[in-house]
C-alpha cells in the first residue's frame, strides 16, 4: 500500500493501455477525453442526432445513449448513420442495464458498450442480506462468465470496446452478500469481469467506480488502481460523480471528486453528470482537463502508511483552539468587508499574532517546528503559491504527521479568476483533495481580483467544498441523475422546483432520480426519493423503503413535502 500512496500528489499520470473507440484512443498516451450523455429517446433518432451534434460541437469526444431494449439498440445504427451523413464521426456508446441481448445487438453498430455488473447478469438487488454458499457463489459467477463471454465475442468481432461501469448502490445481492455496499465491493464486482476479460484476451476495456458519495467514490478508484496493479492489470478510468445534480452543487461535487482523482493521476475520460442540457457538462469537463494539463513541478515526499491511508477517512487528530481544531467541523473564512463567517478577531488579519502562524511547506523548518511545539494550540494558515499547490499542501500534513505536531490548520488558496465557475471548478478540485484525505481544519478562499467574484459566492463555495468532502453538512444535500432517454418527465425542472421547496431543509439528503434503473439503488445515501415510475408517474421513498407508488407528477411534490414534515 505505501508503494501505491508514493506516486499519489504529484499529478503523474499513471501508465494505462490504450484503448480505441471509434477514431480517438482512450489512455495515459492521449489527452484525457471529455463525454456527455443524451437524455432524448433513443427510439427518437432525429433528436438523438441533434443532441449528440450539439455535444460534439461543444467539445465532447464521446456521446452516450440508453439501449434498454432491443428497439433502442437497433436504432442506434440509424442513429449513426444519420450522424456520419452530417459529417460527425463523434464516438457513440450504447448504455446497457438488465438486458444483455441489447448489449449483443447495440454492440454490432456503435464503439463502445456500457454495462453494469450489478445487473447484467444478476437480477435486481432487493438490497436484503442474502446467504450464499460457496457452490452458490460459484454458480453464478459460470453464469455470468457464460454471457459475459458471448458479448466479448461479439465486441472481438466489430472491435468494439466495452465500459464496465460499476454504480455504488447497483451492486448485485451476490457481491454485497460477501463485501456489502463498500468500495471493497464495487472492486470485486468490476474485477470479477476483468478477468474474465484476461481469460479471453479481450483488453479493449475502460472501467469506472461511480457513486453520488464523492468520498465513497475516490476511495473505490484508489482501491481499484491499486487491485489492478497487484493483478498486473492496466486499464484506463472512466471518472465521474454520479447523480451530482445541478448547478454550484453538479459542479462542485464532480470537480472535488474528479478533481481529486486527476491529482493522483489516475483517470483517461471524464463525465461531469448535471442534471442540465448535457452540452452544458462539456465546458465544466473542459476546464478540469486544461487546469490538470500542465505537468507541475514535483514535490518529493515520503509517504508512510501510519500518516496517510488512500483507501479510508481518517481525520487528522489537531488540537482544539476555540472554534478551530479538535472534533470541530471546519470552518470557513473569507477576506471581504464581512472577513468571517464564523470568527473575526482583528488579529487574524495580522500575521505576527500571536495565535496564528502563516507560512507554507518551505517555512516548516527547525524555527517554526520549535514554535509550534511549543505552543501545540497555535493555529497555521497553510499557504501556498507552488504551481503543484496541492501536492505541497499535502506534503505540508504529511510532514506535520512525522513531527508528531497536532496544530490546527486553515487550508488558504488564493485565485485571480473573472468567473464563477471556472472559481467554482479549479478551487474544488484544488482543496476538496484535503479535505476528503481529513486534513484540514478550516478553508480559506481568496480571489485577488477585487469585485470579480461575489464574497457571497466565494462563501458558497466554501460551504460546498466541504459538503462535496463530506466533513460538515451545512445546507440540503440533492441527489439528481442527469437523465437519459429513460425518463419520462421533466427531470430538470422537477429538481429546479423541488430545491426551490426544500433548500431550507439544513442536513437532509433528498434524490430525484429519473427512473427505476438509478433510482432505488444509486440513491442510497438519500432520506428521501423522488424517483419515475412511468409516464407521468411517480413513487416516492424514504431511504430504500417505498412509502407511495405511482403518484401523478402534478401532485408529488406536494406529497414529498408531506412525508418530509411529519418527520421532522
Amino acid at each position: 500500500m505505501a508503494d501505491f500512496c508514493n506516486f499519489l500528489s504529484d499529478r503523474r499520470r499513471i501508465e494505462t493501455l490504450s484503448v480505441r473507440i471509434g477514431d480517438i484512443f482512450i489512455g495515459s498516451g492521449y489527452p484525457v477525453r471529455v463525454q456527455s450523455m443524451c437524455n432524448t429517446d433513443t427510439n427518437d433518432t432525429e433528436a438523438c442526432v441533434k443532441q449528440a451534434m450539439e455535444i460534439a460541437d461543444a467539445g465532447g469526444e464521446l456521446v452516450r445513449f440508453t439501449a434498454q431494449g432491443i428497439k433502442e439498440a437497433e436504432n442506434l445504427k440509424n442513429i449513426k448513420e444519420k450522424l456520419l451523413a452530417a459529417g460527425c464521426t463523434v464516438p457513440l456508446v450504447a448504455d446497457i442495464h438488465f438486458n444483455p441481448e441489447a448489449a449483443l445487438t447495440a454492440a454490432k453498430y456503435v464503439d463502445k458498450i456500457r454495462i453494469n455488473p450489478g445487473n447484467f447478469v444478476d437480477k435486481r438487488a432487493v438490497f436484503q442480506h442474502i446467504e450464499y454458499t460457496d457452490k452458490e457463489y460459484s454458480e453464478e459467477l459460470s453464469r455470468l462468465r457464460k454471457k459475459f463471454e458471448s458479448l466479448l465475442s461479439v465486441c472481438k468481432r466489430h472491435n468494439t470496446a466495452l465500459r464496465i461501469g460499476v454504480n455504488h448502490g447497483s451492486l448485485s445481492d451476490r457481491i454485497m452478500s460477501r463485501y456489502g455496499n463498500t468500495p471493497a465491493g464495487m472492486v470485486e464486482s468490476a474485477m470479477e469481469f476483468l478477468r474474465i476479460c484476461r481469460d479471453n484476451e479481450f483488453y479493449n476495456v475502460v472501467i469506472s467506480m461511480k457513486s453520488s458519495n464523492v468520498r465513497v467514490m475516490v476511495h473505490a478508484y484508489r482501491l481499484l488502481s491499486a487491485t489492478m496493479r497487484n493483478e498486473r492489470m492496466k486499464y484506463p478510468l472512466h471518472l465521474g460523480v454520479t447523480e451530482a445534480g445541478n448547478g454550484e452543487d453538479g459542479r462542485v461535487k464532480s470537480a472535488v471528486g474528479i478533481g481529486a482523482l486527476l491529482t493522483d493521476g489516475l483517470g483517461d475520460t471524464i463525465r461531469v453528470s448535471l442534471t442540465e442540457h448535457p452540452a452544458n457538462e462539456i465546458p465544466v469537463g473542459r476546464t478540469l482537463c486544461d487546469h490538470f494539463s500542465k505537468v507541475p513541478d514535483q514535490i518529493e515526499h515520503k509517504v508512510e502508511e501510519k500518516y496517510y491511508s488512500p483507501f479510508e477517512y481518517k481525520k487528522r487528530e489537531t488540537l482544539q483552539n476555540g472554534i478551530i481544531g479538535g472534533d470541530h467541523p471546519p470552518i470557513v473564512i473569507t477576506s471581504g468587508k464581512n472577513r468571517n463567517m464564523e470568527i473575526m478577531p482583528d488579529m487574524f488579519y495580522d500575521d505576527t499574532a500571536n495565535n496564528w502562524l502563516f507560512m507554507n511547506l518551505s517555512e516548516l523548518n527547525s524555527g517554526t517546528i520549535d514554535i509550534l511545539r511549543n505552543d501545540p494550540q497555535k493555529i497555521i494558515v497553510l499557504e501556498t503559491s507552488h504551481s503543484n499547490g496541492t501536492g505541497e499542501q499535502r506534503a505540508f500534513f504529511l510532514k506535520l504527521g512525522e513531527y508528531g505536531l497536532k496544530n490546527p490548520v486553515i487550508i488558504k488558496r488564493q485565485y485571480s479568476e473573472t468567473d464563477i465557475e471556472k472559481l467554482q471548478i479549479k478551487a474544488s478540485a484544488d482543496i476538496g483533495i484535503l479535505f476528503l484525505d481529513g486534513y484540514g481544519d478550516g478553508l480559506w478562499i481568496e480571489n485577488t481580483i477585487n469585485g470579480a467574484v461575489k464574497e457571497e459566492d466565494i462563501v458558497s463555495l466554501s460551504y460546498s467544498i466541504l459538503q462535496a468532502a463530506r466533513v460538515r453538512t451545512s445546507r440540503t444535500e440533492y441527489i439528481a441523475c442527469p437523465g437519459c432517454g429513460r425518463t419520462l418527465f421533466d427531470l430538470e425542472g422537477t429538481l429546479s422546483e423541488v430545491k426551490r421547496r426544500t433548500s431550507h431543509l439544513s442536513g437532509i439528503k433528498i434524490a430525484v432520480m429519473g427512473c427505476i434503473v438509478n433510482g432505488p439503488g444509486e440513491m442510497a445515501d438519500a432520506d428521501y426519493g423522488y424517483v419515475g415510475a412511468g409516464s407521468g408517474k411517480v413513487t416516492l421513498y424514504k431511504n430504500k423503503e417505498i412509502i407511495k407508488k405511482n403518484i401523478p407528477e402534478t401532485k408529488a411534490i406536494d406529497e414529498l413535502l408531506e412525508f418530509i414534515n411529519k418527520d421532522k
